[in-house]
């Protein structure tokens, strides 16, 4: 009797083995939209560093023409990691009802010492010299309520000017604001990496003000996921982490500073040396272990209430969940 109780132990354990041995893969889908900017653009060329790819979770890089469309996505389940502004956050969460969605790591911060910050053009020969100048003008934004816009609302907003009132705004996509400007079209544009280093928008337009002037430091895009995959699947998700949080140690590594270069002309089709500036001071700032900053993404979650973009305050802290990313890195300590 005794030797078939054993018997069927031993059954039913090599049964549990052969269900984990074949277990598939999590899929994981991670969204962007900027190559070089975000993450998930340039992951993929250094996949022989990400040791557990195919093995406890699969990676697919899906590309979106802005975050109102991830938004959609990680609602359908359609999307297991998203590239969310501040500003696309907080709508998520408070807006679209995504009350389990949280915070999971940093992608990149704006107004961080020594770092870029995004930057807002006039012309050169528009007699405008302060933001009051800009009363009555037409102003220049990618779409209302993107990161970018809430940083030049907020910044019109500090010197007393209000939408519609003193001001008319004029969508128009980031590639295309240097020529908007230039053209005489609008008079004030926001000007993101790379595009703010357009020569001709440097030659006959002069920067008014920075992000930082108007937000201070800001959290500018945040890995999100939900509560219920991330629960679900942990132990992938943790490896997914280490493994995303060693190809950016190689990204910002100096050493790898001219490879890299040559990775993102790869990408994006373009001379290297016009790709130089790219994980160094002129960069935006991306923290190395990839901890978002909560106590700024939180101020600029309470700038979104304030601009009436969402009716109720969000709490940052109890929408995030850091203990993937502080799990990974003690791994490659």
């Amino acid at each position: 009797m005794k030797l078939r109780k054993f018997a069927l132990a031993a059954v039913a354990l090599g049964l549990i083995g052969t269900g984990a041995a074949s277990a598939e893969p999590v899929k994981i889908r991670m969204s962007w939209v900027a190559p070089l900017a975000n993450w998930a653009s340039i992951i993929m060329e250094k996949k022989d560093l990400a040791k557990h790819m195919g093995q406890s979770y699969v990676l697919e890089t899906v590309r979106y023409p802005g975050t109102p469309q991830m938004i959609a996505a990680v609602a359908n389940n359609e999307l297991e990691v998203a590239s969310l502004a501040y500003s696309s956050l907080t709508i998520a969460i408070e807006n679209a009802g995504l009350d389990d969605l949280r915070v999971i790591a940093d992608e990149f911060q704006d107004g961080q010492p020594n770092t870029f910050s995004q930057e807002f053009y006039v012309r050169k020969d528009s007699g405008i010299n302060k933001v009051e100048d800009l009363k009555g003008k037409i102003i220049g934004t990618n779409g209302a309520g993107s990161a970018v816009d809430v940083a030049e609302r907020a910044m019109l907003k500090k010197h007393g000017l209000e939408d519609k009132r003193d001001y008319t705004m004029l969508e128009g996509p980031l590639p295309a604001m240097p020529q908007m400007l230039l053209e005489k079209k609008v008079d004030l544009i926001p000007a993101v990496l790379p595009f703010a280093l357009n020569p001709k928008l440097r030659a006959d337009g002069t920067i008014l003000f920075y992000q930082r002037d108007a937000l201070g430091i800001t959290q500018m895009i945040v890995f999100a996921s939900r509560k219920q995959f991330i629960d679900a699947h942990r132990a992938a998700m943790v490896d997914f982490m280490e493994d995303l949080l060693r190809v950016v140690h190689w990204y910002l590594d100096p050493q790898n500073h001219d490879e890299v270069v040559k990775i993102a002309a790869k990408v994006v089709k373009a001379p290297p040396e016009r790709l130089g500036w790219l994980f160094t001071s002129g960069d935006d700032y991306r923290d190395p272990n990839m901890v978002p900053n909560l106590d700024a993404l939180q101020r600029n979650a309470d700038v979104m209430r304030d601009l009436g973009f969402v009716k109720q305050k969000v709490d940052i802290k109890a929408h995030s969940d850091l203990t993937l990313v502080e799990e990974a890195a003690k791994r490659l300590k």
